[in-house]
């Protein structure tokens, strides 16, 4: 049965307004948006005093709730679509890392067996982060399966993932990369630049190669310098390309997140969380991959050099941070958690917005930004 959603604000894809009624039509998609004084007949759920925004698009995130991409099957990673609607996620890009080329063919080959299957948010294509990296900045991922880019491989891969495979995170300097990026961006991929030791000049070259998103910016590059300019540099300078961000305040220090939102707008900010299967969990001992990882004090670490190892942040809580840090409204944290996300990822036509005809995919977000209640097809799945 069609009804109508009455709240204080929505967050629509081009613009935000104060009261008024969302359609949500009996097919579990939006139907139009009426302002408050062309009250529609019909059944109303009325959430006064609260806000609708856009489920939030989660488009780098490794695992949560112990379960992990690397060494979940299906049963598990269905655990974690359903755990991220706590989260504020009603979708996501599941995303790998750097393996053996047969342990990633495996994953790709279980990600297409299930299509579709999952029954909480929506698996919107996976993300690969590596295995095209640069040993220096490893990170927490494993340096003996770091290798130069193959396009032959990463169709081996696409092939075996029957498409599912849409996003690929990689380091611009490696042998062949330019061309590799040229190649896959014809075939549809979405191409970021990460994990890397980059000059300016190298991340430049693949970003006019067709490279669009860096990946997890300032993490797993060097420092930006005023002086010998590197791809942290080219992420802040560069026009027309959208930056990864972690906003959990450990990543990346507030200051520096400040500064990267004000050089280059909030609307090439991907609000991302690299969470990893310690999401959502009690303080220990985990895995990233074959890498051991221990979790205190919001943080995940390697236990062999101690480097940050992914993250525990749960996305509702990076929009939520930007905003009480004073750095964006909550009209641009929104968008920079599902609009942006989406939108880079080239997945804007299933997700990532409030628009007549898309899922019914959204949020009721306390003014504060805390999350109240999490609707999927507009049917309401999660409450706080």
């Amino acid at each position: 049965m069609t009804y109508y959603i009455h709240a204080d604000k929505f967050f629509l894809e081009n613009r935000t307004e104060n009261g008024g009624y969302l359609e949500i039509q009996d097919n579990g998609k939006f139907g139009f948006y009426y302002p408050e004084n062309k009250k529609p007949d019909g059944k109303i759920v009325d959430y006064s005093g609260k806000w609708v925004a856009p489920g939030y698009v989660d488009t780098h995130i490794h695992g949560s709730l112990k379960e992990d991409v690397m060494k979940s099957g299906w049963e598990g990673i269905d655990k974690i679509s359903n755990g991220l609607l706590s989260a504020g996620v009603t979708s996501w890009m599941p995303t790998t890392i750097t393996a053996s080329s047969k342990t990633l063919t495996k994953i790709c080959e279980m990600f297409a067996n299930y299509r579709g299957q999952e029954s909480g948010a929506k698996i919107q294509g996976l993300h690969f982060e590596g295995p095209f990296f640069t040993e220096e900045h490893a990170g927490a991922e494993n340096p003996k399966y770091m290798t130069d880019p193959s396009i032959e491989e990463f169709n081996k891969w696409l092939t075996a993932s029957e498409g599912m495979l849409k996003k690929i995170s990689m380091a611009p300097e490696r042998k062949g990369a330019k061309e590799f990026i040229r190649e896959a961006v014809k075939e549809g991929i979405v191409v970021a630049l990460g994990h890397s030791s980059a000059t300016f000049e190298q991340a430049v070259e693949g970003i006019e190669a067709g490279a669009s998103i860096f990946t997890h910016t300032f993490n797993g590059m060097p420092d930006p310098s005023h002086h010998s300019a590197s791809i942290s540099n080219a992420a802040m300078a560069l026009n027309n390309v959208t930056d990864e961000l972690i906003c959990d305040g450990h990543h990346v220090q507030v200051p520096m997140v400040r500064a990267l939102i004000k050089a280059v707008g909030p609307e090439h900010i991907a609000l991302i969380t690299d969470c990893m299967e310690a999401g959502m969990m009690p303080d220990g001992d985990y895995m990233l991959g074959e890498l051991p990882v221990y979790v205190k004090d919001g943080m995940a670490r390697l236990k062999d050099g101690d480097n940050l190892a992914g993250s525990i942040l749960q996305l509702k809580d990076g929009v939520k941070n930007i905003v009480d840090w004073n750095i964006v409204t909550p009209e641009e944290a929104v968008m920079m958690a599902s609009y942006v996300p989406a939108k880079s990822s080239h997945i804007l036509a299933n997700c990532g917005s409030i628009m007549p005809d898309k899922d019914a995919d959204f949020l009721i977000l306390n003014p504060d930004m805390t999350l109240s209640e999490t609707y999927l097809d507009g049917v309401s799945r999660y409450k706080a």
